[in-house]
């Protein structure tokens, strides 16, 4: 198992930019392909961006390619999430996971999940 730690969510304003960080402990963190998705309020959980584990291979939304980019370091078991250009649209629970798949970019495809780091981006 791999237990899954997210922080650097915040209250920003649009335009500005924020980085999450998922630290990840318990079973080899390189071991585990890394997924980022999100959850507004009264939504569905939406697919935000995925990377292999090596880092090789990453995936966006097309609502945030150009603006997030996915990112991991295995020395640090951490994975993360940097946010330009941030929308209100982008307001949501921000959550990481992990998955012994290649990747993806559906919640079943992952068994494990951090709680979850609140972005709000006002107008």
């Amino acid at each position: 198992q791999v237990q899954l730690v997210e922080s650097g969510g915040g209250l920003v304003q649009a335009g500005d930019s924020l980085r999450l960080s998922c630290a990840a402990s318990g079973r080899t963190f390189s071991s585990y392909a890394m997924g980022w998705f999100r959850q507004a309020p009264g939504k569905e959980r939406e697919f935000v961006a995925a990377i292999t584990r090596s880092g090789a291979t990453r995936s966006l939304s097309d609502s945030v390619k150009g603006r997030f980019t996915i990112s991991r370091d295995n020395a640090k078991n951490t994975a993360y999430l940097q946010m330009n250009s941030l929308k209100p649209e982008d307001t949501a629970v921000y959550y990481c996971a992990a998955t012994t798949l290649t990747i993806a970019s559906v919640p079943a495809g992952y068994a494990f999940w951090g709680q979850g780091t609140q972005v709000t981006v006002s107008s």
